[in-house]
């Protein structure tokens, strides 16, 4: 049986992102969307001149995105 959460191989975020979804055999579709997502969560936390990776984010900045 495969490990659920294997260590990943790459450094960048959104490599990051696709390494995941690959390996739990998500449709290409799935991909596209959830990248489009962490794209537009980082960006839209950096919409005043601050960019912050999401690794330093915590709880209420997602709920700050969600609501």
């Amino acid at each position: 049986m495969k490990p659920r959460n294997p260590p990943l191989h790459t450094i960048r975020l959104l490599d990051q992102v696709r390494e995941r979804i690959r390996y739990l055999h998500y449709s290409l579709s799935t991909e596209k969307v959830y990248l489009y997502w962490v794209r537009f969560f980082v960006r839209w936390h950096g919409r005043h001149g601050t960019m912050t990776h999401p690794r330093e984010m915590g709880a209420s900045q997602v709920e700050a995105f969600l609501t």
